[in-house]
């Protein structure tokens, strides 16, 4: 299963209720769910929430999943254990907004995994194609890694740690800038590159390789976090 996040950083048990912020098509959920975790997915993409329940259907531990907006969620205060927010921040108007909200549904000491696209990959992606950046409902912003982290200790999250994933996707995203990102799909060199990315998540031998590679070119940053405990 190809996953941002480390799971195993969010220290995720069983009976715990995890929302995923922006969950897409599932695939954070089926792993924490896997895990013996109650979760909650929205999104704002209707096709995407269907996706995502077809998936997990029969395998639901009592979860939901929901259209919402990251500006206005939803839940009461305090409502989660732990909170996914994957490839979302860059998208969003006004992201300190949803760090905020973030940050008012999860519980006293509960853990936080917010991840975006690195700096260096996105400056290439848009010197290799002006379309990276006018696709309707793409990237809005290319983050700097330090602005994210202090939105989320401006916002009360501690304990910032850092990540990164998906060294694989840096070269495929670039193919897919050159060809021309309206055609990408149709490519056979773009079709060829994401079989060879398939069977690499199916490869313990080829994830060992991509860790390495994670250090010099990732596709993805994470930071790992928590809410401060109630005093």
């Amino acid at each position: 299963m190809l996953l941002t996040v480390d799971l195993t950083k969010l220290q995720i048990v069983k009976g715990q209720v995890l929302l995923d912020a922006g969950c897409g098509e599932g695939r954070h959920c089926e792993g924490a769910l896997e895990l013996g975790a109650k979760v909650v997915g929205f999104d704002l993409n209707s096709t995407a929430l269907t996706q995502a329940a077809t998936r997990l259907l029969g395998k639901t531990n009592g979860s939901s999943f929901l259209k919402a907006n990251a500006l206005t969620l939803p839940f009461t205060d305090e409502s989660f254990d732990r909170i996914i927010c994957s490839e979302v921040m860059e998208h969003v108007e006004n992201y300190k907004i949803a760090i905020k909200e973030l940050y008012r549904v999860i519980k006293p000491g509960g853990r936080i995994a917010v991840t975006i696209p690195t700096e260096p990959t996105e400056l290439l992606y848009l010197a290799l194609s002006t379309d990276y950046f006018e696709t309707p409902g793409g990237h809005i912003r290319i983050f700097k890694p330090r602005t994210l982290s202090l939105s989320l200790q401006k916002a009360g999250f501690i304990d910032i740690t850092v990540g990164f994933a998906h060294a694989f996707h840096s070269p495929y995203w670039a193919l897919r800038c050159l060809v021309g990102l309206s055609s990408a799909d149709q490519n056979k060199w773009v079709r060829l590159f994401r079989k060879l990315l398939l069977e690499a998540t199916r490869s313990l031998p080829a994830q060992r390789i991509e860790k390495l590679f994670n250090f010099i070119f990732p596709k993805s940053l994470v930071l790992y976090g928590r809410r401060r405990d109630s005093t």
